[in-house]
């Protein structure tokens, strides 16, 4: 599956209904937990592999010839910004971001890899992000990689992760194994990363419905949500939540489409046999998820919070792609229902608390 490659744009989107309330949310110490991080090493390394070779054909097919120039276009306006720190530190100014979560740019999940070879991409991924942490560990803080195909693998790599490299976590995909995430052969992997604590961040690479969502960027406006949505109810009703209540789970793109529609995930529950491995009702569950900002429009937000809570939220942009969100303060201070204490901890005070951190850890930038 396969990743939108688009830019951080300028372009003024609309915003549904323009709201009448408007927090003032400058100064907010802001934590940004969606921004990705691109690793030129593990380029070089998988240039020639045949698979790597058959990625153009297969982006044509499953993003459409149009989806495929615009993104060529768009993505030498942001290839620097993925791996050059100097542009994005200029940004995180400019966006008032304090502090970055790196992440591992998406398009580099590469589950096709043999074991071997996927030990190496990962690696390679997380001491690039651990440097970058390390030399300005003000700004930024990082989530790793991880061979989650392999999960006898993964769980062994979550000791490096947080012992050799000091990550606060692991970035996966919506299947990674091809069985779903409620694949028992992920049980270690959720035990370990519960024990040690590590937010484990859920953003898919492209979507399973392949060649019907091929036109208009459907593969991401639909695809990624959706996948993201098929994984946390195999997650929900396989009862991984269930085995696992400390594990600290982060859905990208406001959680694809389970918060809104999570009635129908209550009343499958409630009909269906089949459908009641777990021990709530799947909404009872929302409190134990968090969630990003990345829905754009202030009354989608709105109803997240209705939903999950406001301690459940985070702040993201999804840096620097095209698809991202970056009118943080305004997005969340055009909540009617959100004050300046709200404001401030989906802005920052809920990551802080996610990730174990303190601001006198991670001393503020020169964002404000």
């Amino acid at each position: 599956m396969l990743c939108h490659t688009c830019g951080c744009t300028n372009v003024t989107v609309p915003r549904g209904v323009e709201s009448d309330s408007q927090v003032d949310l400058t100064g907010c110490y802001t934590v940004d937990m969606h921004c990705h991080l691109f690793t030129p090493a593990v380029e070089a390394l998988v240039a020639d592999h045949p698979l790597k070779l058959c990625e153009a054909q297969d982006r044509l097919r499953l993003l459409g010839s149009e989806s495929v120039r615009t993104n060529q276009a768009m993505y030498q306006t942001i290839s620097k910004k993925l791996h050059d720190i100097d542009l994005r530190l200029a940004d995180m100014e400019r966006l008032r971001i304090d502090l970055q979560v790196l992440s591992p740019s998406p398009t580099q999940f590469y589950y096709w890899a043999d074991e071997a070879l996927s030990e190496e991409i990962v690696e390679l991924q997380n001491e690039h992000i651990a440097s970058v942490c390390h030399n300005n560990p003000t700004r930024f803080a990082g989530l790793g990689a991880i061979s989650l195909q392999y999960p006898e693998l993964a769980t062994r790599q979550l000791r490096g992760i947080q012992e050799k490299h000091g990550l606060l976590g692991v970035e996966i995909s919506s299947d990674p194994t091809g069985n779903g995430l409620d694949d028992p052969l992920l049980e270690p992997f959720w035990t370990e990363a519960a024990r040690r604590g590590l937010v484990i961040f859920l953003h898919p690479l492209g979507t399973s419905l392949g060649e019907r969502v091929n036109r208009y960027y459907l593969s991401n406006i639909i695809g990624q949500p959706l996948e993201t949505t098929v994984a946390l109810g195999q997650m929900i009703y396989g009862g991984v939540f269930d085995r696992h209540p400390l594990l600290k789970v982060l859905a990208a793109h406001g959680g694809g489409f389970l918060p809104y529609y999570s009635g129908r995930f209550d009343h499958g529950y409630v009909v269906r046999p089949e459908s009641r491995v777990n021990v709530q009702a799947p909404s009872k569950y929302l409190s134990r998820i968090f969630f990003d900002t990345v829905v754009y429009d202030h009354l989608t937000l709105r109803h997240l919070v209705d939903r999950v809570g406001i301690s459940q939220i985070l702040a993201g942009t999804d840096y620097p792609f095209d698809m991202g969100e970056y009118q943080l303060h305004k997005l969340v201070g055009a909540v009617p229902e959100i004050d300046h204490k709200a404001g401030a901890a989906i802005l920052g005070g809920n990551a802080m608390r996610l990730l174990g951190l303190t601001e006198s850890q991670v001393p503020k930038g020169a964002a404000q």
